[in-house]
C-alpha cells in the first residue's frame, strides 16, 4: 500500500487533519493523552468519546478509528 502525504494512507491522514487542526477535536485529544497512560489507551478514549457525540467520521468521511486516531498523537 503506497503512503499519502506521509501517512499510512489517506484515512489516517485524513483523521490527523482533522484532529491536529480543529480546536475542539485537538483538546479533546490531548485531554485523552494527558489522562497518564498510553497511546492505545488513550485513543481507545478518544474514539470512545467522540462516538458518544455521534462523531464515527471526519466530515470527509474517514472513520475514526483506533488506529487512525493513535497515528495521529505521534509526537504529543
Amino acid at each position: 500500500m503506497a503512503k499519502f502525504n506521509g501517512h499510512k494512507n489517506w484515512n489516517h491522514w485524513n483523521v490527523s487533519l482533522w484532529l491536529n487542526n480543529d480546536e475542539d477535536l485537538y483538546r479533546l485529544m490531548l485531554r485523552s493523552i494527558a489522562c497518564g497512560t498510553d497511546r492505545d489507551h488513550a485513543s481507545g478514549r478518544l474514539q470512545e468519546s467522540l462516538s458518544r457525540k455521534g462523531m464515527t467520521h471526519t466530515p470527509d468521511g474517514a472513520p475514526y478509528s483506533k488506529s487512525a486516531i493513535r497515528s495521529a498523537m505521534v509526537g504529543l
